[in-house]
């Protein structure tokens, strides 16, 4: 299996670099990769810590991948807009499963009907709330991989992420929990949101 995601984003914000280290260190660098970068892209606009981890990118489109030799029918897109939820049988019909760059994205942004227009491909989604770019790479690996029904992961929507005894986040998110009933984010996502709570409460002290 191939995760592929067309980053669509302009440049690499440090929630992005932590979510793609995760799902690197997931899936093995051998199977993501990172397509449609500006096409003036070079490795020296590639994060440091993204490529000593051996992060595959191209400034081509995902079917251009493995030499242009993809077979558009063996591609699924995981689409908020798809009327059928990725099931384990789809193992056995897809070998690229394509992400947007819109999860994660909040509110959401419907930048995936690019692809859905551009080259008709077969769509699935992971249900009806949106996730994050990681979380939606882990449910998809749950599904296809270990052949675990969506109706049998175990999520929590929308958690109140708490960083100290006083102060908490609402994330807008679904996400798959842990043996503890935790979310599972990215190594370092924790400290982020925090950081950028704090930043939230400068900004609105200096006004």
């Amino acid at each position: 299996m191939k995760y592929i995601i067309e980053h669509m984003e302009e440049g690499f914000s440090e929630w992005v670099i932590l979510e793609y280290t995760q799902i690197i260190k997931e899936l093995g660098k051998e199977n993501l990769i990172l397509t449609s970068l500006p096409e003036a892209t070079t490795e020296n606009d590639i994060p440091k810590r993204l490529l000593d981890l051996g992060l595959q990118w191209t400034t081509k489109e995902c079917v251009d991948v493995d030499d242009g030799k993809v077979d558009r029918s063996r591609v699924c897109l995981l689409d908020p807009a798809a009327t059928q939820n990725l099931t384990p049988s789809d193992a056995s019909d897809f070998d690229y499963f394509v992400f947007g760059g819109i999860l994660g994205s909040h509110p959401r942004v419907d930048r995936t009907g690019i692809l859905r227009e551009k080259y008709g491909f077969a769509g699935r989604r992971l249900g009806e709330l949106q996730m994050t770019t990681d979380t939606a790479i882990r449910t998809t690996q749950k599904i296809v991989e270990n052949q675990v029904k969506f109706e049998d992961i175990k999520f929590l929507d929308y958690p109140e992420i708490r960083y100290n005894k006083y102060e908490s986040t609402e994330m807008p998110f679904r996400y798959i929990v842990d043996a503890n009933g935790e979310p599972i984010l990215p190594v370092g996502m924790l400290e982020l949101i925090k950081h950028d709570a704090e930043q939230s409460i400068d900004d609105l002290l200096l006004e």
